[in-house]
C-alpha cells in the first residue's frame, strides 16, 4: 500500500518539530523527543510515554476551554488532575519540584520555552515564556510585571509602534503577551502559528469508549476539539452522502485488518448517526449485509477512530494516538503498520504511543523495502533509571531498517517466553 521512495521527502515542513518536558511526573531533569513524520513512542508500563504527550494536551485544552480557566486547565477531556501535586515530579518523599517547564520547536521557525510555577496549591501561574526567533537571532523574554521600559527593550526593534506605547504583560491563557495601557488595545504576540499548532492536534486517546448504537452528530471542521472519537460517526456520514473517495480508502484500510469489508452512517434523526458495517471481513459482491458496530467485535469500534484520524488529518497536522493496537489481532497490528506509513507518506505528523512489536517490525520492513524514507521515522523508546527518573532514548532507522544499538528488544520477552514453554513442555513429557 506505501509506495513512497526512500527520495520522496517533503519539502518546507511545518508544526511542531520537538517537545521537551521537565518537572512533569517522571520526567524530573529535561526530557525531548524530535517529532518526525511518523513518531514512535515505546516501552514499559509507567515509564514515561505518556507524559512527554500531556502537557501538550494541557495547553491544548487550555486554549479550547470556553472561559479563562487560567495558564494551565488541568482537570479536562484530554488530561484529568485535580491537584497539581498529580503532576509535579517528587524527587523524595516530601519533597516536589515547584515548576513544569514545557519547550516546544517549530520547524524552521522558533523556539518557545514555558516556566508554569506552582501557585500556593491552588493550580498554576505562569512566570515566564521565553521565544528564540531563529529569523531574526534574538530572544524575548515574557514576565509578569514587566516595566514599559523593560518591554520596549526586550522589543528592540521588532515592533516599532509598540515602542511608542505605555505596555504591560498580560496572560493569554497559556501564553503571554504585551499590550498597550491605553484604549489601543495594541498587543504584540508572536505565538499564534504556535497555538494554531495545538489547538489543531487531533488526540485519539487509548479509552475510546464502548460501541453505542447511535452516536451525536458533531460538526465538521479542520480542528477538532476534545477527543477525537466523537467526530467519527459524523466524519463517516458525511463522507458517505458526499460520496468522498475516503470513504473507499477507509474501507480498504478496514478489509486489510481484516475486521469488516464496507463501513457507512445513516443519519437517524437530527440529533443522532448510526455506524454501520459489513458482517464480512472480506471482499465480496453482497454489500447488503450491514449490521451495527454494536453487533461486531470491539476491534471495529475502537480501531475506526484511528483510520478516520489518520484519512481527515492534512498535511503537517499533528495526530497523536494512545495504543491503536487495542483488540487488534496480531497480524492486523502488522498491518496497521501500512496504514501508518501510509500517512505519514502523504504529509501527516503521526505520534504513536504503542506496546506492539508487530507493528513495530513493519515499519522497519518498510523502510528496508524503500516503502517510506528513513528520516521520516524515529523511535524513542522511554525507561526509569534508578531514582525513578524517565531516561528517554531516540533511534532513527537506517537504510535496512534496523535501530542500531537498541536498549531493548521486544523480540526477547517473547524467545524467553517460549523458550520457558518448551523447557516445561520437555520436562513434563519426560
Amino acid at each position: 500500500m506505501s509506495q513512497s521512495k526512500n527520495n520522496n521527502k517533503q519539502e518546507s515542513p511545518q508544526g511542531i518539530a520537538k517537545i521537551a518536558v521537565s518537572g512533569f511526573k517522571s520526567l524530573v531533569e529535561e526530557c525531548s523527543i524530535d517529532v518526525h513524520l511518523l513518531t514512535i513512542l515505546a516501552g514499559a508500563n509507567s515509564s514515561g510515554k505518556s507524559s512527554i504527550m500531556q502537557p501538550l494536551l494541557l495547553m491544548k485544552q487550555t486554549i479550547e476551554a470556553p472561559y479563562d480557566p487560567g495558564p494551565l486547565l488541568l482537570n479536562g477531556v484530554h488530561v484529568k488532575f485535580t491537584k497539581t501535586a498529580q503532576l509535579l515530579s517528587k524527587i523524595s518523599k516530601d519533597k516536589y519540584i515547584k515548576n513544569l517547564v514545557i519547550g516546544l520547536q517549530i520547524y524552521n521557525f522558533n523556539d518557545y520555552k514555558f516556566l508554569f510555577s506552582q501557585s500556593n496549591d491552588r493550580g498554576f501561574g505562569l512566570n515566564l515564556l521565553e521565544m528564540n526567533f531563529k529569523n531574526r537571532r534574538r530572544e524575548i523574554k515574557y514576565k509578569l510585571d514587566m516595566t514599559t521600559e523593560e518591554i520596549r527593550k526586550c522589543i528592540g526593534d521588532i515592533d516599532n509602534i509598540a515602542n511608542k506605547l505605555d505596555m504591560a504583560t498580560v496572560r493569554d491563557r497559556c501564553f503571554l503577551l504585551f499590550e498597550s495601557k491605553d484604549s489601543m488595545s495594541y498587543r504584540v504576540k508572536s505565538y499564534s502559528s504556535l497555538a494554531e499548532y495545538i489547538s489543531r492536534l487531533i488526540h485519539v486517546p487509548a479509552l475510546r469508549g464502548l460501541p453505542e448504537r447511535n452516536y451525536p452528530i458533531t460538526g465538521i471542521g479542520d480542528k477538532f476539539l476534545g477527543t477525537f472519537d466523537k467526530y467519527t460517526a459524523s466524519i463517516v456520514h458525511n463522507w458517505s452522502i458526499s460520496e468522498n473517495n475516503k470513504l473507499e480508502e477507509l474501507e480498504k484500510y478496514l478489509t486489510l485488518l481484516g475486521l469488516t469489508n464496507k463501513v457507512d452512517a445513516e443519519r437517524i434523526d437530527d440529533t443522532q448517526v448510526e455506524i454501520r458495517v459489513g458482517r464480512i471481513s472480506k471482499n465480496t459482491d453482497d454489500l447488503t449485509d450491514m449490521v451495527n458496530i454494536a453487533d461486531v467485535g470491539f476491534g471495529v469500534s475502537q480501531t475506526l477512530p484511528v483510520l478516520v484520524a489518520l484519512l481527515v488529518a492534512k498535511p503537517d497536522q499533528l495526530v497523536y494516538i494512545e495504543q491503536p493496537e487495542i483488540h487488534l489481532h496480531p497480524r492486523a497490528q502488522a498491518a496497521l503498520g501500512d496504514i501508518l506509513a501510509d500517512a505519514a507518506n502523504r504529509g501527516v505528523r503521526i505520534v504513536v504511543e504503542t506496546h506492539s512489536d508487530l507493528l513495530i517490525r513493519r515499519l522497519q520492513s518498510l523502510v528496508a523495502e524503500d516503502k517510506i524514507a528513513t528520516d521520516k521515522v524515529i523511535l524513542h523508546w522511554f525507561s526509569r533509571d534508578e531514582k525513578g527518573f524517565t531516561k528517554i532514548t531516540s533511534a532513527e532507522l537506517d537504510n535496512a531498517g534496523a535501530f542500531g544499538d537498541w536498549p531493548e528488544d521486544f523480540s526477547k520477552v517473547d524467545l524467553a517466553e517460549e523458550s520457558r514453554y518448551l523447557d516445561a513442555a520437555e520436562a513434563k513429557l519426560m
